[in-house]
């Protein structure tokens, strides 16, 4: 999943069909408060696109928002930056923001999910024969480090004893479970199993969702003063996004190779691979309420498995009524 992150949205466009404006040039439309700028966790890739499609296709200028989008990378802790006001809104995961809120005392609020069912997911090869929690006693998984505490979780919802299962530290690349040095590693399933496909091998994966671990993934976070005073202008970001998923969905194939060159430059990875992303993660969004609608079902679930390793996660922390 390494990569090279991109430096800045000036990035000329000569699409067919895609608005070559940026948000950022309508410095006209007058007040501060229609700017808002999103720190992104991770490199840009299809995880992002319906973000880059909503500003090519116009959608935050129409919603009268100046919107810049912030590429992020192993280096980049979205939290810290929010937190240090680097940013008005962030992608992060449930587990980092309640730590911040708990540990911290940070003011933040979570008002959106981006992925209902977290991808995180244990990537093997099928002939290790890693196809359930269970299959992972006695093997070595590798797992980033920032992912420690989702392991722990995940194994103790299973009642799996953490020293039954050999952690090792994991860099985002394939090679080492391909050349046999570990059985599994955590990443998404929604690109990896594809990478390896690329690579020769042949891939398995089950998602920790599916087996009790049941948080989200890149849910939107903001400070609490940001919530108070500017709660129309989140609603119009939500919304505007969410026009950029759908327009995005309604063709997985279709935006992927428009990017290769410019959002997607430097990834690593090819185009289908990025289509393949694209499609697997459509299930893992989608909300019969709309992209970014939290139930009231899913956030006590995000509260049970937080639970399930001292997270003290109480339902104040989630707003689920900006859409």
């Amino acid at each position: 999943m390494k990569g090279v992150a991109m430096g800045s949205l000036a990035i000329p466009f000569l699409l067919s069909g895609i608005s070559c404006s940026r948000e950022g040039e309508d410095k006209n439309q007058g007040a501060s408060h229609t700017s808002l700028r999103m720190q992104s966790p991770w490199i840009n890739d299809a995880e992002f696109i319906g973000y880059f499609i909503a500003m090519e296709k116009g959608f935050y200028k129409e919603a009268g928002i100046d919107f810049e989008y912030l590429p992020g990378g192993p280096e980049i802790v979205a939290d810290s930056v929010l937190l240090a006001k680097r940013s008005e809104v962030a992608l992060t995961t449930p587990d980092v923001t309640v730590n911040a809120i708990v540990k911290q005392n940070a003011p933040f609020k979570i008002i959106g999910a981006q992925y209902q069912k977290n991808p995180l997911g244990v990537v093997s090869l099928k002939e290790n024969n890693v196809n359930t929690p269970q299959d992972l006693i006695g093997k070595t998984l590798a797992a980033p480090p920032a992912n420690h505490l989702t392991v722990k979780a995940f194994l103790k919802i299973n009642e799996i004893p953490l020293e039954d299962v050999r952690v090792v530290p994991y860099q985002y690349d394939p090679t080492p479970l391909l050349n046999g040095e570990v059985d599994a590693t955590l990443d998404f399933v929604t690109n990896v199993p594809y990478t390896i496909q690329e690579r020769g091998g042949s891939p398995s994966s089950f998602l920790l969702y599916d087996f009790g671990f049941r948080i989200f993934n890149d849910t939107v976070v903001v400070r609490d003063e940001m919530l108070e005073k500017h709660r129309e202008l989140l609603t119009a970001w939500l919304l505007a996004s969410r026009r950029g998923w759908e327009e995005n969905f309604k063709d997985p194939s279709a935006y992927p190779p428009l990017f290769k060159d410019s959002y997607f430059s430097g990834t690593g990875r090819s185009v289908a691979n990025e289509i393949f992303f694209n499609k697997a993660q459509r299930p893992l969004m989608e909300n019969p309420k709309g992209i970014y609608a939290m139930s009231e079902e899913a956030i006590e679930a995000n509260i049970r498995s937080l639970a399930a390793v001292g997270i003290n996660a109480t339902r104040d922390m989630f707003v689920n009524d900006l859409l």
